[in-house]
């Protein structure tokens, strides 16, 4: 076991203090690790011993630092990918419901690596005009031969097998590519409003998708950190890039993907129009 595995183990046994008591902490640690100790306490921190006196010391380091501090956060060392979209399920469970107005619009902005951003504005029940950046989207008015989109979906499932089979039902990659399945859970987490039980449904139907693995130390596309969870599965083309979601590490709300973020996404009473 090297260092960095000892204080992860202990990052994860011990609780986190206030920060005010860091520098004492830190104060005894650099002592041991200068030798301001009788001759036979300096041979056990380093000899034999090594290890022993080195998680006592992170014990006391890691107690005592917060988690922006050295690193480590809760949640994120060997994060259960299950868990994390279990815990992403419950707190859309608890977000409030405010259904918005048919004649509103869904504004949403995303940011992607470079600072590049994204804005959209879509129909709320589909029958107006919207916009993806300057691009029109027209909506189903008028007449017009055609079913409304709508931006806020009151009609998806409720429970996890059922949104999993929609999501199947609605997947245009190959059977079995659960890359593209990963891609359809972006669409409608990103660019469509949904109730909170169906936000849910759509994280635990991620959870039921075999191949789930947790990534530490990744970013959104605006570079927040937090925890990354993908899929791999043997049907998906060889050499293909991931979807990897990034939830944050301590709340396990979804923050985005690596590629991009969603950095505001709410109601708007015109199309063009920023909150």
């Amino acid at each position: 076991m090297d260092e960095l595995d000892l204080i992860r183990d202990r990052a994860e046994s011990v609780g986190f203090a206030p920060a005010e008591h860091l520098a004492p902490a830190r104060e005894r640690l650099l002592a041991a690790a200068r030798g301001d100790r009788p001759h036979g306490s300096r041979r056990w921190f380093w000899a034999a011993g090594a290890s022993a006196g080195l998680a006592a010391a992170i014990t006391a380091v890691v107690a005592l630092a917060p988690a922006d501090r050295i690193g480590i956060g809760a949640g994120v060392a060997h994060a259960d990918p299950v868990r994390v979209l279990a815990e992403a399920a419950g707190v859309a469970l608890r977000e409030p419901v405010t259904a918005p107005r048919p004649d509103q619009f869904l504004y949403v902005r995303t940011e992607s690596p470079g600072k590049r951003t994204r804005e959209i504005w879509l129909s709320v029940d589909g029958t107006r005009d919207g916009l993806i950046g300057d691009t029109p989207v027209p909506g189903c008015h008028r007449g017009r031969d055609c079913r409304p989109a709508p931006a806020y979906r009151t009609d998806l499932p409720t429970t996890a097998g059922a949104m999993l089979a929609y999501l199947r039902a609605h997947d245009n990659g190959k059977d079995g590519n659960v890359n593209s399945l990963a891609k359809n859970v972006v669409t409608l987490a990103y660019e469509r409003a949904l109730t909170p039980a169906s936000y849910a449904a759509l994280f635990e139907a991620a959870a039921k998708v075999p191949g789930l693995t947790a990534l530490d130390h990744v970013t959104d596309g605006a570079g927040r950190p937090g925890v990354g969870i993908t899929w791999t599965n043997p049907a998906d083309p060889p050499g293909g890039k991931l979807e990897v979601f990034v939830f944050d590490a301590t709340t396990h709300q979804l923050l985005g993907t690596e590629q991009s973020a969603v950095t505001v996404k709410t109601f708007v009473d015109e199309a063009g129009q920023r909150p």
